[in-house]
């Protein structure tokens, strides 16, 4: 039986493991979830995922819920490729930035990129149905985030937030990326595979002048980018049509950013 992932093209938490199968040139199938439309909530993908959110991998009829989970469960179920470092210090350091990633950078690209394309379905209700839809959210901390995000839009304070994370990680990771190509040494890991589709948030809303001036980030990115994996597993579910509407919905936003990075908005 063939692995079946449940997606969406454009979460970053999905487009890891996306990486991470391409990695281990595994046959796997893609099931589409609809992030606007709230299909992730429905009865039956919340048997599958209790806390309604892609990715969902089934293997041989049993679900894997989040996505750095399943990313290691997958190196731990195929190791003949193998995604983690051999020294203990630098997969200490991969675990680092996962959880980098899960607790800081997701919440952040969340704040940034929902109101502009998942918030669409939202947008074309009542105030009394987008509230009974946002009620079903299962965690508090997202379905109030949503409520100020649709509210507020990029002035939320979630956004200001969301620009100080993705700065300092940049930062970091420039640091980090010193004297080596991959972020936890010498070869392409786990950690590359989740912190990569961050930045195709940027570029995919025509945001690259960002990363662009932490020269290192920026070429580590061009790294991941040229890998066959992103290209299967990342870059092949956007369009040059979908790649032009996504620029003409980041363009506006992009200006909002620039005021909080020349205000140096705080962590």
């Amino acid at each position: 039986m063939a692995l079946q992932l449940y997606t969406h093209p454009m979460s970053p938490c999905a487009q890891k493991v996306r990486i991470v199968l391409e990695e281990k040139a595994l046959t796997w199938e893609a099931v589409f979830v609809d992030l606007p439309a709230k299909a992730n909530l429905e009865p039956g993908y919340l048997k599958l995922n209790p806390l309604g959110v892609v990715p969902t991998l089934v293997d041989e009829g049993k679900p894997v819920i989040e996505s750095s989970i399943i990313c290691e469960y997958l190196d731990d179920a195929f190791p003949a490729v193998s995604l983690r470092p051999q020294d203990p210090w630098a997969c200490a350091r991969m675990r680092f930035w996962m959880k980098h990633v899960d607790i800081k950078l997701h919440p952040s690209c969340g704040a940034l990129q929902w109101p502009l394309v998942m918030a669409d379905k939202l947008k074309t209700m009542t105030p009394a149905e987008q509230e009974a839809m946002i009620d079903r959210v299962v965690e508090k901390p997202r379905r109030e985030r949503q409520r100020r995000l649709l509210k507020l839009g990029y002035d939320a304070p979630d956004v200001a937030e969301a620009v100080a994370v993705y700065e300092r990680t940049m930062v970091d990771m420039d640091a980090e990326l010193g004297e080596r190509d991959w972020i936890c040494g010498d070869s392409f890991s786990l950690a590359d595979a989740a912190l990569a589709p961050y930045f195709q948030t940027l570029s995919q809303f025509g945001w690259s002048d960002w990363y662009e001036t932490h020269p290192r980030v920026a070429a580590w990115y061009a790294r991941c980018v040229a890998r066959p994996s992103y290209q299967r597993g990342v870059a092949a579910d956007f369009s040059a049509e979908k790649l032009v509407d996504l620029s003409e919905r980041g363009r506006p936003a992009w200006q909002r950013i620039s005021e909080l990075l020349a205000a140096g908005a705080p962590a």
